[in-house]
Formats: C-alpha cells, structure tokens, sequence
C-alpha cells in the first residue's frame, strides 16, 4: 500500500548495516557542500525481477482504491478508462525521466536529485512535499479507521443501524486508535514489522478486489436498501428504483468530475520508492527497471480498472467516495463485507505508523540535522503529527476531500512537476542540450503538472465555495 511509497526510505526502515549510514546521506544531507553520492554501484542488488514487482506494485497500491469507483461514477466508464490509462501512461514516462536523471548522476533518493538539480532549496522543496503527501496518506488511513470501524463494532453488536453510542462514534474511535495502537508503535526505533505489512496490505487489497467482484453479481440493482431501515443518504439526489438509475454511464460530467484527476494521481503515487528499488534490483540497468515499472503499473491498471468497474456497477450512482463504506446500505451484517473490512481496518492501522517514520525523519533532518538522537523530539513530532491527523480526520467531512487536495497538489507534484523539472536540470548539456526534444517534452510534462493542479484546485475550490454536494465517507 501507501507504506512503502511514504519517501524511498522503507527499506531503510529494516535498518541493515549498510543502510544506517545511507540514512544520513539520502534525507537533506547535514553538509550541504558535502560531495558524497550514494552510487547505484555502491553495492550489489539481490532482489529479484518479480520481488522487485511485488514491491512497486505495494509502492504504488494505497487507499486511492477505494475512491476510483466514486470517480468512475463522476465520469462514465470511457471517460475513466481514458484518464485511468492516461495517468498510468505518464506515470511510467515519468519514473523514465527520474530513471535518466538518477542514472546520470548516481543517485537513490529523490529528495536527493532535488539537491542537485537546485541546491539544498531543491532538496527541502522535495522532502516538503513527499512529507505533505505522507501526512495526506496518514489521514486517508484514519479516515478509513473512522468510517469502517464503527460499522464492524456495530455488526459485532448485531445491529442494522448506528444507534449513536460513543463506541460508534468513528471521531472517538480515531482518538482510542491512535492513542492505544498506533502512538506506541510510532515510539518504536526502528520498524522491524514493515515487510510483514507491505505484504499483508497488498494481499487485502487483492481480497477487497475479489470481493467487489464478488458482490457485484449477489447485490440487485435497483438497490433494496428499505428492508434495513437504511436508505441512501440524501446528498445523492436520486431515485434508486428507476430503470434509468441501472444503466451504466458511459461519459458524465458534474460537479465532482473535478475529483477524477485527483484520486487517480494520488492511487499511482510511487515515485519516492522507485529509486531504491532499482539500487536493490539485480543485475540494475535502467532498460530493467523501467520494465519493472511498467509491468508494475499496467498490473495496477487493470486491478485499478476492475475495483472501479465492479464497484460502480454495482452501486451505479449511489456509490460514495470510499466504496467499502456503501455496503453498509445493503447489509450491515453482511459476513463477507465484515471480513474485508477487518483486514483493510488492520492493514491501515499497522501502516500509519510506517508512514509517520519517514515524515519524522524528515522534520529532525529539517529542523534538527546535526542533533543526537533524543526521545523528547523523537516522542514529542510522533504526538504532534497524530494529533495534527486526527483534527484533520474529525472535522474533514469526506475521504473524497483529502484524495482531492492530495491528489491535486502533492501527487502531481511528486509525478510531473519535480521529475520534469529534474531532468531539464540535472541531464548536462553535452549529452542532451536544451533544446533538445527530450528536454522540451520534460518541461511541456512540468508544466502538464501545474496545469493539472491548478485545474484540479480551482475546481474543487470552486465546488466547496459553491456549497455542492457532499459524498460523506463517514459518520
């Protein structure tokens, strides 16, 4: 999932010998004038072609799932299907230029290649926004613990409905998460569970996939949501009963198309983690990684592209922006439903503290480079940052907000601007001058990114002012 594309440092996470030390190096370097590089022949790569796919594909797989069927509901099947493979397209063009880029000047970390294409401002602009996009992450996982936690308290009880109890108040049981789980794994040195994690998350992701595929074919349509004393909220705006509300839409554009772009750059963020994948893969050349990539993003794709397809079809235009969330309006108690929101419930609280790591990191690396380790900042940024995601989860009324501002400001980032601009800078003149076809289609890819997020922010900022509809995730 999200774990490992946190900032190209979970491998470091396990910390090996060798690793202790590239620590230090690959987040904002102490000296700045320093001219050690981390090469990508400092030591030999051992992992596998197909393990080094199982680990991009956990890079890339995140919580944006359980957003693409809402978005698939805001555009149509083609329309989605067109921007779905648009995104993949220039998300392995992208991973090329930072494979150029790294290769040119030896270098394994992203926030690395910042530093040297501008300096130490390039590197603190890099680990700035892979630490707003890692936050961003954070508050997708508790948003998902706040939504689907009180429904499986609630099944446990045996109840069709939230009865209002505090223990079926997600706000609360945020609290009591972070608090009691997360907080005390946050306190851990090192994360000797990480791998443990990525696998287990990816693996409940395949599960909620087979799931929705599952369900698709068991859940009639129009939806009979009355016999449970549940109706679909009133935000959607539509007769569930008609004929009309059963046929799949092929193009649609509304008020929350503006999300579409958004959640599907936030669900292909991978980038940080490309570069240390490729140091650990054997036999590394940039034609081999770049394979990796691709066979990595189009396995993606076509997970991605059936979650979206089976969960709207399934719920057509009542589906919300975390799709897990809107089988709660057929059956609460269902035991399939159950299951797979336990598992996603577990594999996002265990990631929330592999994605606190490296946003800490990088603040001590920000704010106190040359300083000793010390428990008070190590335990006082843990509590910090936990108290900053749970506001952020209390009083942000819909997970579809938080894939929105992510995913139209640190994710296009991350995948067009910084990688663009990366290769213009870094690549020298006398191998590609600049104006040079690669280096113009670099910058034309830069500026793609800031058009995108600057269309992806006006509307979205327009739709909140306007006072549209809301798709609330949660209670």
């Amino acid at each position: 999932m999200e774990l490992q594309k946190m900032n190209g440092h979970s491998n470091e996470d396990r910390f090996d010998p060798i690793d202790a030390l590239a620590e230090q190096e690959e987040f904002l370097p102490h000296k700045p004038g320093a001219k050690k590089e981390s090469q990508f022949t400092d030591f030999e790569g051992k992992t596998s072609f197909g393990m080094s796919v199982f680990n991009l594909s956990n890079a890339i797989m995140g919580s944006g799932i359980l957003g693409l069927a809402f978005a698939m509901s805001n555009t149509g099947i083609i329309l989605f299907i067109i921007l779905l493979l648009f995104i993949a397209i220039l998300s392995a063009y992208s991973i090329h230029l930072l494979l150029k880029s790294a290769g040119v000047v030896g270098i394994r970390a992203y926030e690395q290649l910042g530093y040297r294409a501008f300096g130490h401002p390039g590197k603190m602009l890099a680990a700035i926004i892979i630490t707003v996009h890692n936050i961003g992450a954070m508050s997708s996982y508790l948003f998902i613990v706040k939504s689907e936690l009180p429904l499986v308290i609630q099944a446990f009880l045996g109840k069709q409905e939230n009865t209002g109890e505090w223990f079926l108040n997600g706000s609360y049981l945020i609290i009591i998460v972070s608090v009691f789980i997360i907080f005390p794994l946050a306190l851990m040195k090192h994360l000797g569970y990480l791998g443990y994690t990525s696998g287990f998350s990816l693996s409940c992701m395949v599960f909620f996939l087979i799931s929705v595929i599952y369900k698709k074919f068991n859940i009639p349509c129009p939806l009979e949501v009355h016999h449970n004393n549940i109706t679909i909220p009133d935000h959607y705006n539509i007769d569930t009963t008609t004929d009309d509300f059963c046929e799949p839409k092929l193009f649609t554009i509304n008020s929350q198309t503006a999300y579409t772009i958004p959640i599907l750059a936030f669900a292909f963020v991978c980038h940080p983690e490309v570069l240390p994948i490729y140091t650990e893969l054997r036999d590394p050349t940039k034609k081999r990684m770049q394979k990796v990539a691709n066979v990595s993003i189009l396995a993606m794709f076509i997970m991605y592209l059936l979650t979206a397809l089976f969960g709207y079809l399934t719920f057509h235009g009542a589906v919300e922006s975390e799709l897990l969330h809107t089988y709660n309006y057929v059956d609460p108690l269902d035991v399939l439903i159950l299951c797979v929101r336990l598992a996603v419930l577990v594999a996002v609280t265990l990631t929330v503290p592999v994605v606190l790591f490296p946003i800490r990191r990088a603040l001590l690396q920000i704010l106190f480079p040359d300083k000793p380790f010390s428990w008070l900042r190590h335990v006082s940024i843990a509590v910090g940052l936990l108290f900053l995601v749970n506001l952020l989860v209390i009083f942000v009324p819909s997970i579809r907000d938080i894939f929105g501002i992510i995913g139209a400001t640190s994710a296009p980032s991350l995948i067009f601007i910084l990688p663009g601009i990366f290769y213009f800078r870094i690549v020298p003149e006398d191998q590609e001058p600049l104006r040079s076809k690669t280096k113009i289609q670099a910058l034309c890819f830069a500026a793609l990114g800031f058009i995108f997020m600057i269309m992806s922010l006006s509307f979205i900022i327009i739709d909140w002012v306007t006072g549209e509809a809301r798709s609330v995730g949660g209670h």
